[in-house]
């Protein structure tokens, strides 16, 4: 058997999902006249409650169109040290946009402490960059961040003159974990990107919902940087679809992430950590080298991070999949 843990980004477009992507009502998107596309915004719209709406190529597109159109060249934006835009994006607000990133501390769920954004916030002076924007992330590694906490984060950072923006690449698993609309997320922030490539089962794409004003912005922003694209209904399709049939389902993702904990817990010196459908795995570090090799001659992928581990289930794995897994880190260990 092959099981592949690695991420969640690696799913297949279903049969279902491909034949509405061939059959996608299409038209030229940078004038505008894709259907699909403009249906697929103005769903996003909807559920994020916002007035607008950016189909984008990538997360990582739809983030930095967000943070340039917060922002401009000298600004801060205070973000989590461990977070998607700051570590995993290239730096691009940076490099293109000229904007500085302020790391903020995060607990061992990646919440970030209220206090902590207002000590960051730069007084106004001519030496300091003027900090404009806060990027929040949920989940983080896996680890949900309540709806309370987003709340009085946005509430602190708008308070104070910040603009907020939201990188929701998973959040539609924080929403499903947690029983509550997506809204409930992103009704305090001025922008979310939310991506359709990773628990939803989508090929390609996420959205970035905010005011008109500022999706605007993230238009002229998304062309620059060579997001312009023309008969894109036939990805924004695939999103549609993902919306319609894979939202609810990623509790099954959850659930198997519980089941391989389970599976996993009772078995000395390995520390086991789950959060919606990722685990952390570290095990002793004499013990490491070979658990990854014995993972890769069993066909068990997973990222083998030293000292930890990360698995993660999604559309693509089954029942069967997480069986297979458990099985052969309790015959690794029963082997010592």
């Amino acid at each position: 058997m092959n099981a592949d843990f690695r991420s969640d980004t690696l799913t297949q477009a279903t049969p279902a999902m491909r034949a509405a992507m061939a059959a996608a009502d299409v038209g030229d998107d940078v004038y505008g006249e894709d259907p699909t596309v403009n249906e697929l915004q103005e769903r996003i719209a909807a559920l994020t409650g916002k007035e607008s709406a950016l189909f984008c190529t990538s997360g990582t597109q739809s983030n930095l169109s967000a943070v340039l159109s917060h922002g401009q060249r000298g600004d801060e934006y205070l973000i989590g040290e461990n977070y998607h835009i700051l570590l995993n994006e290239v730096s691009g607000a940076s490099a293109l946009g000229g904007m500085s990133p302020w790391p903020i501390k995060v607990d061992e769920t990646g919440g970030i402490d209220p206090s902590d954004v207002i000590s960051a916030i730069k007084e106004p002076d001519q030496h300091h960059p003027v900090t404009n924007l806060l990027c929040l992330e949920n989940t983080v590694n896996g680890f949900v961040q309540s709806v309370e906490l987003i709340s009085e984060l946005a509430k602190t950072a708008q308070e104070s003159g910040l603009s907020v923006h939201l990188d929701g690449a998973r959040l539609f698993n924080a929403a499903v974990a947690l029983d509550v609309p997506v809204s409930s997320f992103t009704k305090s922030v001025d922008t979310v990107s939310l991506c359709l490539s990773k628990g939803l089962g989508a090929p390609v794409g996420s959205v970035l919902a905010g005011s008109q004003e500022t999706i605007n912005k993230a238009f002229r922003i998304r062309k620059m940087l060579g997001g312009g694209t023309r008969q894109a209904g036939h990805l924004a399709a695939a999103g549609l679809y993902a919306l319609d049939h894979h939202v609810d389902r990623l509790a099954e993702d959850h659930h198997r992430a519980e089941q391989i904990a389970k599976g996993l817990s009772g078995i000395a010196g390995l520390e086991v950590n789950q959060a919606s459908n990722m685990l952390w795995v570290t095990p002793l570090p004499e013990l490491h080298a070979g658990l990854a090799k014995c993972l890769e001659e069993k066909n068990v992928k997973v990222i083998p991070w030293n000292p930890t581990m990360r698995i993660v289930t999604h559309l693509d794995i089954d029942d069967s999949h997480v069986d297979y897994l458990v099985q052969v880190f309790q015959d690794f260990f029963s082997d010592l």
